[in-house]
């Protein structure tokens, strides 16, 4: 399973395998090996290189936000997200309801903005197109709705995750 982590201001690379209670992962291409159990909610214990680390993760209080994890007694603010999952074909609930945020799937340049704030779209119309490796995709609605925000400008540089614009 691939996917993308920030922690503060920085940002990782992550894939992940299972493999009974073992984790094999690659953080940015460099290799982590580590046992892996929940002895209560919301907490787990890595045992890496003979060392035990406790993390205690804040219990996950909804989409598209951080959590705290601490270890050791300091305090990170995560987010993981997988990014076949940034497609902008989801809304925050899941619904057809409510917000729907455009994210983009991997970085890229904002090559065009289709729509203007206020516009009214249609579920499947195209929002926004970014450039990623040399591909335009175009980033559609997943609902019917009217713009409520665009967070970028034609030649933006955006992330993976980043949200570039709202549908209500």
């Amino acid at each position: 399973m691939k996917l993308h982590a920030e922690i503060g201001d920085d940002k990782y690379e992550l894939e992940l395998k299972r493999e009974g209670g073992w984790i094999r992962a690659w953080i940015d291409g460099e290799p982590f090996d580590a046992e892996v159990s929940q002895p209560e909610p919301n907490v787990f214990l890595f045992k890496h290189q003979g060392r035990i680390i406790e993390a205690f993760v804040e219990p996950d209080l909804g989409a598209d936000r951080s959590r705290s994890v601490w270890i050791k007694g300091n305090e990170y603010d995560v987010r993981i997200f997988d990014p076949k999952r940034l497609r902008g074909s989801e809304t925050v609930s899941g619904q057809d309801e409510g917000r729907a945020e455009i994210r983009s799937a991997m970085p890229g340049k904002v090559v065009r903005v289709l729509v203007e704030l206020g516009d009214e779209v249609e579920k499947g119309a195209g929002v926004i197109v970014v450039e990623a490796m040399k591909m335009q995709n175009e980033l559609k609605t997943p609902k019917s709705g009217t713009v409520k925000s665009i967070k970028v400008a034609e030649g933006d540089t955006v992330s993976a995750g980043d949200v570039l614009a709202t549908i209500e």
